[in-house]
């Protein structure tokens, strides 16, 4: 699965002196332009990731509504992991995101697969509802970053 480019005319990604500031990332596959609503979306690795922390069980009836959350917070965050790599870091370096949901309640699974990215600790996070400035109502996250990469370090 390709992660792909911004599906509008805006940069996914800017740098500002030691600072990477991010585009909000959506998960709709640019492929084909659909929102990503199930794990069988994902790859493999993800797949079983997502396993161990109790989701993608298998079981049709918990999966399908835990599904469309759950594989939308693995795709957003992977898109930044992807984003910070091309530009020289890691998610170790990005160090603040900012949450919109569209259903706050769906802040708890995606906090808990957030921990599969910042496994040591998480990162400085605001969190927002705005059920009506998602593109699309299958859209259920969109997240932006910032990343602190200093021009010295060495990569």
């Amino acid at each position: 699965m390709s992660m792909g480019s911004p599906m509008a005319r805006y940069a996914a990604a800017q740098r500002v002196g030691d600072f990477v500031f991010m585009s909000g990332v959506v998960a709709v596959d640019p492929a084909t332009r659909q929102a990503v609503s199930s794990y069988e979306q994902l790859p493999e690795a993800a797949r079983t990731e997502l396993g161990r922390l109790g989701f993608c069980t298998g079981q049709m009836s918990v999966d399908v509504f835990e599904a469309p959350i759950v594989a939308q917070s693995w795709f957003v965050l992977e898109r930044i992991r992807a984003l910070a790599a091309e530009h020289g870091g890691s998610m170790a370096d990005v160090f603040k995101l900012v949450q919109y949901f569209r259903r706050l309640p769906d802040y708890a699974p995606f906090n808990r697969v957030r921990g599969l990215f910042y496994p040591d600790a998480p990162p400085v996070s605001t969190v927002l509802e705005v059920n009506r400035f998602l593109p699309g109502d299958e859209v259920l996250i969109e997240v932006e970053a910032t990343m602190y990469l200093p021009r010295t370090a060495s990569r």
